[in-house]
């Protein structure tokens, strides 16, 4: 048999065991590279939405911070919409705890495993709740002490970054940084950059009609947000364009607002790439620095 085990700590082994002999053999270790490097522990936590809901969350603290009070913080929104983050091993999660930061991942209403009245209509057609939530997980780490509210960033990929340059243009003053990888920022070119791929008709009914095409799209709403932001993408990406990042580098930078975009041509929405992932951490890293003074 084929085993494998983890922990937030703990990347995961593959263990081969012989159910004749009883016998266990480690056959591979997932990230040998972190193996002696003390990890951080992953909590579960609620907090308070804005109408009184309490949202699923897990919280990362750096390793070895227990009760750590002013840290420089980061909401990390997953992707899908329809995702749901699990309490284990991150690894964008735990490179940010390893550099200092407290870091909030939320199961925002449009998470899936919650049921169907948790899923809403889901997190473009319900944006105005899903990302409420996730600009009330900044001001729970804040209003709780755990984050300096002048030290607060967001960094999404996917649905992620859809989020986070959403928040940014709700309520510009949470958040004092974005970094966003391979955003949705278009919700009407995100489905028509669909339009010829087999998946057309059902990204089209997850996205929907109405008004909230023009008002959940980041990048009609450049001119709200007042932080820098910093895009990735990768050219290669079949699920979201990189012309959505394109398009909202170009709209920022026409009102003002600092913006760098990363992009490889080669890469998809993965960016299954271990040169481009170090390079994006490093660079999210600095820019976080840069924009939250520390």
């Amino acid at each position: 048999m084929l085993v494998f085990t983890s922990s937030d700590v703990d990347p995961g082994v593959y263990y081969i065991f012989d159910r004749n002999t009883h016998q266990l053999q480690t056959f591979l270790v997932t990230r040998s590279e972190l193996e002696g490097i003390r990890l951080a522990h992953v909590r579960p936590i609620t907090y308070p939405a804005a109408d009184g809901t309490l949202i699923p969350a897990y919280l990362t603290l750096p390793p070895g911070r227990e009760d750590a009070k002013g840290l420089p913080a980061i909401v990390l929104p997953h992707g899908g919409p329809s995702d749901r983050d699990e309490w284990g091993f991150d690894w964008l999660s735990q490179f940010f705890a390893a550099r200092g930061f407290a870091v909030l991942q939320p199961n925002f209403r449009g998470s899936s495993g919650y049921g169907d009245a948790w899923f809403e209509k889901n997190g473009f057609k319900s944006w105005p709740i899903a990302v409420g939530d996730v600009l009330d997980g900044g001001r729970w780490l804040a209003h709780e002490g755990i984050a300096d509210p002048s030290k607060l960033a967001i960094v999404g990929w996917s649905y992620g970054g859809y989020a986070a340059l959403q928040s940014a243009v709700v309520d510009p003053t949470v958040f004092k940084g974005v970094v966003a990888i391979a955003p949705v920022t278009d919700l009407s070119a995100f489905k028509e950059d669909h339009r010829n791929w087999s998946d057309f008709e059902f990204v089209s009914a997850f996205v929907g009609e109405g008004p909230h095409m023009h008002d959940g799209s980041p990048a009609e709403h450049a001119d709200r947000i007042k932080v820098p932001v910093l895009l990735f993408h990768g050219g290669h990406d079949a699920n979201v364009s990189i012309e959505q990042s394109k398009r909202m580098a170009t709209r920022l930078k026409a009102v003002g607002t600092q913006c760098e975009l990363v992009t490889w041509d080669d890469l998809d929405h993965q960016l299954e790439d271990s040169g481009a992932r170090a390079q994006m951490l490093r660079k999210s890293d600095e820019f976080l620095r840069r924009a939250l003074g520390i």
